[in-house]
């Protein structure tokens, strides 16, 4: 019997060995299989974590503000300095400074003797030529009359003739000498050339008087009633400047108050140093409220772009390098970088008119090392208010 066993022992020991090599190299397997999975899986997971993520905004459609807002000088419609035609001494003055005035009013006199005396002489020597005159005519008349009787010769006709002739340009003459002292003598009194404001007074009474380039103006009368607003618009804008457009004025004495204007004319030439073009704007100032010589604002009016003209983004999104501006936009799950052109800045915002579209997904702050074609993760921006400013 033994015998007969010791071959079966011997067969089941090997089936036993077996298995249990089997088992052996199938725990050997799954452990390095087991090991290879946690590396590959350890290895994605490091890949996905190396990925960055990034913020994400659309840029909004259109720009946020459809005018600029410039810098300006108010001035009065019309100003003048007024200086005397006479010389002499102030005998008196009529206005000072702040009264309104209509155009004619008397707003000084000048005392001028020495035109006064020169004058007196004029008219006295006009009625002496006159006088000669009367006595030439009657001569001239009177030989006329006997040559044709032949009680006189030719000659003391004509010689009577061309007294007359001169007597009679030397009373013109003396006409047009009284007439001109007569002019000067009416500059004695100053008038005022238009309707408007006092606002200087540089003399007084019995103040010397000079009638030249070089003397002082005595009063600077300036009408208010319209005032001019001249403001440098970049080249940038001159767009913006039409011919009877309407703009606004505001001041900072007059919070939340603006005034209504009109784009008048331009000198239609930029200037080649600060690149602006001059603008006047013409603002109804009837009730005084601006004041010749103010600093104001001048808002005018920007032709808004057809839709996806322009669009508008934050100013962290823009990249500045030496290639110039670009924005990094993410696409396929990479970071591509676009390279854009800036229109207006908004401080916060930046108008950017070619290169983005309001579809792009543009990356927020993008660091310094993005490159074209970094792999990156996008997040989606959070619901609520799209970029841009109100309108």
């Amino acid at each position: 019997m033994p015998r007969e066993g010791a071959p079966r022992l011997s067969r089941l020991g090997l089936i036993v060995l077996a298995v249990a090599a089997v088992a052996v190299a199938f725990g050997v397997y799954r452990g390095i299989h087991g090991r290879l999975a946690a590396e590959a899986a350890l290895a994605r997971v490091t890949a996905a974590a190396a990925v960055p993520t990034v913020n994400t905004v659309h840029p909004e459609a259109g720009a946020p503000d459809q005018e600029i807002k410039l810098p300006g000088n108010v001035r009065a419609f019309m100003d003048t300095p007024i200086y005397a035609r006479a010389s002499g001494y102030l005998r008196r003055w009529y206005f000072d400074i702040g009264a309104h005035v209509k155009r004619g009013d008397l707003l000084a006199e000048i005392e001028s003797p020495e035109v006064d005396e020169q004058l007196r002489q004029a008219r006295a020597d006009l009625a002496t030529a006159e006088a000669n005159l009367t006595v030439a005519d009657g001569t001239w008349k009177r030989n006329e009359t006997l040559y044709k009787g032949n009680w006189v010769s030719g000659q003391v006709r004509d010689t009577s003739e061309g007294a007359y002739i001169a007597a009679k340009t030397i009373v013109a003459s003396k006409e047009a000498d009284v007439n001109r002292l007569a002019r000067l003598q009416s500059y004695e009194q100053v008038f005022a050339p238009f309707d408007g404001v006092i606002t200087a007074r540089n003399t007084d009474v019995g103040a010397l008087i000079a009638a030249s380039a070089a003397g002082r103006e005595l009063f600077h009368l300036s009408a208010s009633d319209k005032v001019r607003v001249f403001t440098a618009v970049p080249e940038t804008y001159t767009r913006a400047v039409r011919q009877g457009a309407a703009a606004r004025v505001t001041l900072d004495e007059y919070p939340g108050v603006s005034f209504p204007g009109t784009v008048v004319r331009s000198t239609g030439a930029i200037d080649p140093v600060s690149r602006t073009l001059t603008v006047e704007v013409d603002v109804d100032n009837r009730d005084g409220r601006l004041l010749p010589g103010a600093y104001a604002f001048v808002h005018l009016p920007l032709a808004a772009g057809g839709a996806g003209a322009s669009v508008t983004v934050p100013a962290e999104a823009v990249i500045f390098r030496k290639e110039g501006l670009s924005v990094a936009v993410v696409k396929d799950g990479r970071a591509h970088l676009v390279p854009i052109t800036v229109g207006r800045d908004y401080g916060t915002k930046l108008e950017v008119v070619s290169g983005l579209t309001p579809e792009d997904a543009v990356i927020l702050d993008p660091s310094d090392s993005l490159t074209e074609g970094t792999p990156v993760r996008a997040q989606e921006p959070e619901p609520g208010p799209r970029v841009g400013l109100a309108k």
